[in-house]
């Protein structure tokens, strides 16, 4: 089941900046949202392509510095996912699997930078689409960590917080490192 932006002609569509590690919306739980208007259709097409534009598989409004309970993803063509995008509101994990798998996870709001985290192996997600109408997900394998990815940006959750202290130390370091030298040129 896939979430839907809604009748969005005539709308105009603009590629939003990504915030970055360090600010502060990026750690504070989003809004739920309430009003399901042609506000929320224009941030789900601004997000869409905004993800699209930065080649990510997911994106969450705080990384575009609004702070509401919005994520789009699209997996495109890895591992056999369908075409398409899946547009999620106010998502909760209703369900998890008592496995877990570790894998290699990245951030458009951290580039650059890559850890081993893990996460549940399947999920259930709970969540309306950006009509307000229900949907529910179960997914597992790449899917189930994304969303799992996205979920966390809404409550104020990096992945870096996934991992242990000593890794996150060296990410940041490395961020930081990053950031100077992009500063530097």
């Amino acid at each position: 089941p896939r979430g839907s932006e809604g009748d969005c002609r005539g709308v105009a569509v603009a590629i939003r900046r990504i915030v970055l590690l360090g600010e502060e919306v990026l750690r504070v739980r989003g809004e739920e949202v309430t009003t399901f208007d042609s506000e929320l259709n224009s941030l789900v097409q601004d997000m869409l392509e905004t993800m699209y534009h930065a080649e990510g598989i997911g994106l969450a409004a705080p990384q575009i510095g609004v702070s509401l309970r919005v994520c789009v993803l699209d997996l495109g063509v890895k591992e056999g996912s369908e075409a398409g995008h899946w547009v999620l509101v106010n998502p909760m994990v209703a369900k998890t699997s008592k496995k877990t798998v570790k894998a290699p996870e990245g951030c458009l709001s951290i580039p650059e930078i890559e850890e081993v985290v893990t996460r549940f192996s399947k999920v259930t997600v709970s969540a309306t689409d950006a009509s307000g109408r229900p949907l529910e997900i179960e997914a597992e394998g790449l899917l189930a960590r994304a969303l799992q990815h996205e979920i966390d940006h809404l409550d104020g959750v990096l992945f870096i917080d996934q991992v242990s202290p000593l890794k996150r130390r060296l990410a940041l370091r490395k961020w930081k490192k990053s950031q100077e030298e992009s500063l530097d040129e």
